[in-house]
């Protein structure tokens, strides 16, 4: 492919399609989690860009060295997704219940699960490391660069609407939150394996 402006159109696509993922988990985060800073909603959204930026170069570097072990691999990916979300949300959910009454303190999003949730959310965008197989590295890593602003810009509003419900329905939102990120791990696990 070469430098025009389908590229950087299909750049942004990309990165909008690879996003819904981690913008569902946002909405859950800013959910479960209502009074979270505008500095923590940066590095939050910082993470899920980094992922969504980083899993393609990944992909793409596979494609140009590694191809056979990664086709291999490739089979695993909706398992693991499947694995690390529900875990997240299973922990998210089960907080939720044990905390239903109106006093209940809101279980803040750490490091180890927000790191996590971007693995689980982006490890499907290795894949798109197919996808642009085609580009010289430079290219690949613009692309990367847009996917990762797209993301950056999705994950904020995920987390600004997130925190504008969460505070409607605190005692609610872990429970809801947990749930989103079990339909995202099946969702992401059926569209994968099938």
């Amino acid at each position: 492919m070469e430098w025009s402006l389908l590229f950087f159109f299909n750049s942004v696509l990309l990165g909008l399609g690879l996003a819904m993922d981690a913008f569902s988990v946002s909405l859950a985060n800013g959910l479960n989690e209502p009074d979270m800073k505008s500095r923590k909603m940066c590095g939050v959204a910082g993470v899920f860009a980094f992922f969504q930026a980083a899993m393609p170069i990944i992909g793409w570097i596979c494609v140009h060295t590694i191809v056979r072990y990664f086709n291999k691999f490739k089979n695993f990916i909706p398992w693991i997704a499947l694995v690390l979300l529900l875990f997240i949300g299973g922990k998210m959910l089960i907080d939720g219940i044990k905390n239903t009454n109106e006093e209940a303190e809101k279980t803040k999003t750490g490091i180890a699960s927000l790191l996590l949730q971007g693995i689980a959310t982006s490890i499907d965008a290795l894949s798109i490391g197919f996808a642009i197989a085609g580009y010289s590295l430079i290219m690949a890593i613009v692309c990367a660069i847009i996917i990762s602003i797209v993301t950056f810009a999705v994950c904020m509003a995920g987390l600004i609407i997130g925190k504008k419900f969460g505070t409607k329905f605190s005692n609610k939102a872990a429970i809801l939150g947990g749930s989103i990120l079990i339909v995202i791990g099946f969702e992401i696990f059926i569209a994968g394996a099938f």
